[in-house]
């Protein structure tokens, strides 16, 4: 390994000090630092910066310093690329990152042998098509939410697996979750907790006015379709919490498995069900 990239969440308080500790550690182990200039700028101390769009041609592994926001973020950002991620978690729950601060530094040390495993991460492909044109399409690490606005109304969502007409939920929404995402906002929802590395598709309503709405998973192969068949202000589509596109009536959301995946570097022995015990418990 030559060429780390470093991605930091400088809303943590901790980033931009832990920033320049893990510079000069892998400074001092003869290993190059990149970042992104959007993220060095007006910054003291932050490496070797280089363009946004050279930025992947520049590093042989991410590391984000941040929380489950700052490693989803740069999954999208590097979505086929194949450029492996660490996350390092200066935030809360941290489902995603898998170091804490406290065993950062000699998890690294097995990094640079290359004591490490990769875990593949599903992705979805999101397209939003308008009266038959594709006006919108994005990449999620997560889930894709159609919500209502904060003084809307409850929305019909017209849902259907391939060309198959399924429901037409009156509700807050619905989120369309990878395996990953399941301990997201899905789970917030009353949705399953699925293992990451299942390959299936999560669909949870959000709050449905109806007794029989039930959460369901579909296999990875199968597209789903949901039309908006309401006429309400500040209905959005969300990708990972983080994008919003403004959605109108008749507007198609589609919803599949995508032909890209994240890689994850995974350097503590932990397996899926200890850290979903450990972070749920921190969460209560």
């Amino acid at each position: 390994m030559e060429r780390v990239g470093l991605i930091v969440n400088f809303k943590k308080t901790r980033g931009g000090k832990f920033l320049r500790i893990l510079t000069d550690w892998f400074v001092k182990r003869n290993i190059k630092v990149v970042m992104p200039q959007s993220s060095g700028e007006d910054k003291p101390y932050m490496g070797v910066p280089c363009p946004e769009m050279k930025f992947t041609e520049e590093v042989d592994l991410i590391i984000t310093l941040g929380g489950d926001g700052t490693l989803l973020g740069a999954a999208r950002s590097l979505a086929g690329t194949g450029i492996p991620i660490l996350g390092v978690n200066l935030g809360h729950l941290g489902f995603l990152t898998d170091l804490e601060m406290a065993d950062l530094f000699p998890c690294l040390e097995r990094l640079l042998r290359g004591d490490y495993i990769i875990e593949k991460r599903m992705m979805l492909s999101a397209e939003v098509r308008r009266e038959g044109v594709s006006v919108a399409s994005f990449y999620a690490l997560n889930d894709v939410v159609i919500t209502k606005g904060p003084l809307s109304r409850i929305i019909r969502l017209e849902t259907y697996v391939g060309d198959e007409y399924l429901a037409t939920y009156r509700a807050d929404g619905i989120i369309a979750a990878s395996p990953t995402g399941s301990t997201a906002y899905s789970l917030s929802a009353g949705g399953p907790i699925v293992r990451p590395d299942l390959g299936v598709l999560i669909v949870t309503p959000i709050c449905p006015h109806t007794l029989y709405a039930r959460p369901f998973i579909l296999a990875d192969h199968e597209l789903i379709r949901i039309v908006l068949k309401s006429e309400s202000p500040d209905v959005m589509v969300t990708i990972d919490g983080q994008i919003g596109f403004p959605l109108q009536k008749k507007d198609q959301i589609l919803v599949k498995k995508a032909d890209v995946y994240t890689n994850l570097v995974k350097l503590r022995n932990r397996s899926f069900f200890e850290v979903l015990r450990l972070k749920l418990r921190e969460g209560d």
